[in-house]
């Protein structure tokens, strides 16, 4: 997520879910800053559910996957649930080979699914009791 400001990583409120992602040049210094930052606003917003897109990610070592399970390890010592999504298959892959695990880490294929996991669903279109308009 490119553009943010100060190297920040957005983190939006939807509801009582936060939404946010990681960088695909993620560095062990905004690691711990945004670990930080997304700790304070569970506790600050009250989130039951964090969503992490983690889909611009290319590479992940031992200190990225680690610092994803204290995030989710903290989230739930908040009363706070964690959902990851959008891992690259690649990604998978080395950590898998590198043995590293993910205890306590839910994921999901993308984001639409992490939301819907996290108790997020699709509004009807049109939302109901809106009036019926035909085109004409």
């Amino acid at each position: 997520m490119t553009g943010a400001p100060s190297g920040r990583v957005p983190i939006l409120r939807l509801g009582d879910v936060l939404v946010t992602g990681l960088l695909d040049e993620l560095d062990d210094k905004s690691a711990v800053a945004f670990t930080e930052e997304l700790t304070e606003r569970i506790v600050a917003d009250r989130a039951r559910g964090v969503l992490v897109d983690v889909s611009r990610l290319e590479i992940v070592d031992s200190f990225v996957a680690r610092t994803l399970m204290e995030l989710a390890t903290t989230a739930r010592l908040l009363g706070s649930r964690v959902v990851v999504a959008g891992m690259r298959p690649a990604v998978a892959i080395t950590l898998v080979e590198l043995g590293l695990r993910l205890p306590g880490v839910e994921t999901t294929l993308n984001a639409e699914q992490g939301m819907i996991a996290l108790g997020w669903r699709q509004a009807p279109y049109p939302p109901e009791g809106a009036p019926d308009v035909a085109l004409r």
